[in-house]
């Protein structure tokens, strides 16, 4: 193992994850070349070599250094055998993918034409992976939403108003139940699971005539538009509701250090794994302990505890 290719999608913690890989590497005499602009600059051999100085003073940065992009390309058979020409013309021994689903389902797309070894390293605010406890950008995405949110609820309770408020998930929950719990919210609506809007009217319109003041419901993207709850429910309760939509503010942002850390762990075991000639896995986190899993299994879909969430809300709200 002389050398080994890295590409990455973004979320807060991944230059964290580059900087352990680079640094892993470089204590093991390999060497790295950095990918930009993901899968897409795989095709069109936009590489760099990395050494130790490379990745200085990224470990509290957020985004990728290494940029990234959709790949249309990498979709069809011509990209794909393109990108394994730039695997072939820069020597590469293997190749580390940072980055979510996509990100890792293209990995796993490649290993199955290609003869060297390929790693895989979580990262997504969703933490959406199968098998893993977190992946790398979750925990900063529910702080950086959180922190909004606490913003929000000073203005819903001095305006005595209902806030909608909406956070990413097109397909997990994740952020919003975990928005919803730390924020003392009162509903939270996510694509795992249906919602009532007739019931959930009727207990706002039952707290307000009690004297409730202030409500907060989080709403998954992939669930709902915040505007639409908003209007069905100023339709039926009368009374005055706002929507906010967080966007992509919860893509970005400085890691938290659980994020850091948790980088720095996923990214240095990945080298490791590729140096024992391990290949064809991503790395995760279980109980707290460093696993690894086939890139086939990227395609499950995680199972997350809806119910335990939505249990504590209730009683806590």
């Amino acid at each position: 193992m002389k050398k080994i290719g890295l590409l990455t999608r973004d979320c807060a913690g991944v230059n964290a994850a580059i900087r352990a890989v680079v640094r892993t590497a470089a204590f093991h005499n390999i060497e790295v070349v950095g990918i930009f602009h993901g899968y897409e600059g795989l095709i069109n051999g936009e590489v760099k070599l990395f050494d130790r100085r490379s990745v200085s003073g990224i470990i509290n940065l957020g985004g990728t250094i290494l940029k990234t992009s959709r790949s249309i390309k990498f979709r069809t058979e011509e990209g794909r055998n393109m990108a394994l020409k730039t695997i072939k013309d820069n020597n590469l021994d293997g190749l580390i993918v940072i980055g979510g689903n996509g990100s890792l389902s293209g990995a796993y797309v490649l290993s199955e034409k290609c003869s060297i070894p390929i790693i895989g390293i979580p990262a997504t605010i969703d933490n959406d992976v199968y098998g893993v406890d977190m992946t790398i950008g979750a925990d900063t995405a529910v702080n950086v939403a959180l922190d909004a949110l606490d913003k929000i609820r000073d203005t819903s309770t001095s305006l005595e108003r209902i806030f909608i408020v909406e956070v990413m998930g097109r397909e997990c929950g994740y952020i919003a139940l975990n928005v919803a719990l730390a924020g003392g919210c009162e509903e939270v609506l996510i694509p795992e699971a249906d919602y009532n809007i007739e019931k959930i009217c009727e207990e706002i319109t039952e707290g307000n005539i009690r004297g409730k003041i202030s409500w907060i419901i989080i709403v998954a993207e992939g669930k709902a538009k915040a505007a639409d709850i908003a209007k069905q429910v100023t339709d039926i309760t009368s009374l005055q509701t706002r929507e906010v939509v967080l966007g992509h503010i919860q893509r970005g942002g400085r890691p938290t250090a659980f994020d850091r850390i948790l980088a720095a762990r996923y990214g240095s075991f990945a080298v490791e794994l590729m140096k024992k000639g391990e290949k064809n896995k991503y790395v995760g986190l279980n109980n707290d302990k460093l696993i690894t899993l086939p890139l086939k299994n990227i395609v499950k879909p995680k199972d997350i505890k809806v119910n335990d969430y939505y249990k504590l809300i209730k009683i806590l709200t």
